[in-house]
């Protein structure tokens, strides 16, 4: 099967011709009007600096139900203890770059300063935001995405003390159910993410529901720091 090459087009071929692996196109750029396509078509780019820009639709999707949410007996303690102050958008670009310099296992990270710079734009146009978790005012944890429609696709996270990603996660996912969106988009999975619900999807079903949640309300553009009371 032949990968698509992306030219100056927004356009993305249709999700059901990507590759076995995923990989549905290559090149294009990283512009605000281009990642929005690429979400609400169903696809995100996931490339390491060296590489060029990739494209992905995989056959399976990771996927939070909001209603599968697992929480475990010494999670539901660590909510209970109320350890962290969780905010939202008050620190969007500390989070993504505390992502990027996150351990990986030994492995690079994807997020490139390209990437990084994209998202910081996403976010001051009111589409990309984080959560953040923190300690005596210290940033000690948090997560960051993208909000469209009523989806939000997770991007990636990061822990500098106990628990404290995942209890973003959880008042994230029990805010988002509060506003009536649907399934996070988790993108790939891995065993953290199983281990909180995460449930692995069929290419269609996921678009069947990205489709229909995408117009399900209209987008929270903008900063979400006024919502962080809800938390």
């Amino acid at each position: 099967m032949n990968i698509h090459v992306l030219g100056q087009e927004l356009q993305f071929p249709p999700v059901a011709e990507a590759a076995d692996h995923g990989l549905l196109a290559v090149g294009g750029d990283l512009s605000n009007d281009r990642l929005l396509a690429a979400y609400k078509h169903g696809a995100f780019p996931w490339f390491m600096e060296e590489d060029p820009l990739l494209w992905w639709a995989p056959e399976e999707r990771a996927v939070l139900p909001l209603d599968a949410l697992r929480i475990s007996k010494s999670m539901r303690n660590e909510l209970n203890r109320n350890r962290y102050q969780v905010t939202m958008d008050r620190a969007f670009d500390q989070v993504v770059r505390r992502c990027q310099s996150a351990p990986r296992d030994g492995e690079g990270t994807w997020i490139s300063n390209d990437i990084v710079q994209a998202y910081q734009s996403l976010h001051e146009l009111g589409y990309a935001h984080s959560v953040e978790a923190w300690k005596e005012d210290v940033l000690v944890g948090g997560l960051y995405g993208v909000s469209l429609g009523r989806m939000f696709f997770g991007e990636s996270m990061f822990t500098d003390a106990t628990n404290a990603s995942k209890v973003c996660f959880v008042k994230l996912v029990t805010w988002l159910k509060q506003r009536g969106f649907g399934p996070v988009d988790c993108q790939i999975m891995n065993p953290h993410l199983a281990s909180m619900g995460a449930e692995s999807w069929p290419r269609e079903a996921f678009q069947k529901q990205l489709d229909h949640f995408l117009a399900a309300g209209a987008t929270l553009q903008g900063k979400w720091t006024e919502y962080a009371s809800e938390l």
